[in-house]
């Protein structure tokens, strides 16, 4: 990372904050007056009977229906109070609206996928992996669910969390009307690499926005020039090398206007234009990017985002416990608890892969981290 990024539920740019921010405010008002009574009651009773000052018996009395009534009706009044707030707080935040941006949020040990239901491209729809967009002053329904075990979507500046379980689907409603980058993480012990699997939420202007999904739809990954490192990795990404065993990157990735089209990892389609590698564990928050070969401020394994890229196709499962990606370097890793050979690809092969993922851009337009303010940091989104 380049920076400490911190994250705050008490974020009132976001609508679904200051809703929750605004009914609170009625049980923390009553909570500190019925302190103070309760506390100035018992001051009073102290102080006003002390033993030293009256010697006689204390009265005796049985039953006060008057008091009775009056302790158990104060009591309800305030519940049902509180319930009212709360019931109208759900409905509100729980209800999607007509003009909210639909977004799908799935999760997988140990990242995320991002899918736009209403922007259709060919062989499905704009997807991206680890990285949602979405624009600012405009409310966004997010479906999570997952295809393995529980997870947890939270990403406290725009909203709350909600519990990605497998088969369920869990609708909501978040917004913000802050351009910003913002961070999520999993909130649910997940294994091995819960702590690993984090996301950006990029918010963006309308204008942007619109920029970036028309993109989005339109994009069709660019042609390797022929004789190139980069074209030479096309042809490892989505035929592997089967003399050594290594698999093809499209059998698990999906690269749009390509052959490549696999489900079960994330989709590379923008990969050129994100700023994060293995679910954030790794930034690249310089105008070089994936190409910057001096080690970030923070960086948790002190990788250059280039090194890091490079030790990431070539052994995933090395530097992420749990990641089911294969290796490349012919190492074993294990999938459900069942020891896999790795394949074999030269460092230069896996350079060439690099590279090919390096041209998968947007155009610079619709670059949606360009210049956009890092939330809790003084980080901006890599190229001004």
């Amino acid at each position: 990372m380049n920076g400490q990024q911190f994250i705050f539920m008490g974020d009132q740019a976001s609508g679904y904050n200051r809703e929750i921010l605004q009914m609170s405010l009625w049980p923390l008002a009553l909570s500190i007056l019925i302190f103070l009574g309760v506390s100035g009651a018992l001051f009073y009773t102290v102080n006003r009977f002390r033993e030293d000052r009256h010697d006689a018996a204390p009265q005796q009395f049985h039953g006060n229906n008057r008091l009775e009534v009056v302790l158990v009706l104060v009591p309800v009044v305030i519940v049902l109070g509180l319930s009212v707030l709360a019931v109208r707080s759900l409905v509100r935040l729980n209800t999607a609206s007509a003009q909210a941006l639909s977004v799908e949020a799935v999760g997988r040990q140990f990242w995320w996928q991002f899918s736009y239901p209403t922007s259709k491209v060919a062989g499905g729809v704009v997807t991206n992996g680890n990285e949602m967009v979405m624009p600012t002053k405009q409310r966004v329904s997010v479906t999570t669910s997952s295809l393995d075990v529980v997870h947890g979507f939270w990403a406290p500046n725009i909203g709350g969390q909600r519990a990605s379980i497998p088969g369920s689907n869990k609708t909501w409603e978040v917004d913000t009307d802050r351009q910003a980058v913002y961070q999520g993480n999993c909130s649910q012990l997940c294994g091995a690499s819960h702590s690993n699997m984090r996301y950006k939420v990029i918010a963006l202007d309308q204008d942007r926005w619109t920029a970036f999904i028309n993109a989005a739809t339109a994009y069709t990954a660019p042609t390797p020039e022929p004789g190139s490192a980069a074209e030479r990795g096309y042809t490892l990404f989505t035929q592997g090398k089967a003399s050594t065993g290594a698999v093809a990157c499209s059998a698990c990735h999906r690269v749009q206007g390509t052959s490549a089209g696999g489900q079960s990892g994330p989709d590379l389609s923008f990969f050129g234009t994100r700023r994060t590698l293995g679910a954030g564990m790794w930034e690249a928050m310089t105008p070089r990017q994936w190409e910057e070969t001096e080690v970030q401020p923070h960086s948790p394994l002190k990788f250059s985002p280039a090194a890091a890229l490079h030790a990431w196709i070539k052994h995933s499962p090395v530097v992420k416990p749990g990641s089911l990606m294969p290796r490349y370097d012919g190492g074993e890793y294990k999938i459900n608890g069942k020891v896999q050979k790795g394949g074999l690809l030269t460092d230069a092969e896996i350079d060439d892969i690099a590279a090919y993922l390096r041209t998968l851009k947007l155009p610079e337009e619709a670059d949606y981290w360009r210049g956009i303010p890092v939330s809790g940091s003084t980080t901006a989104g890599g190229n001004p």
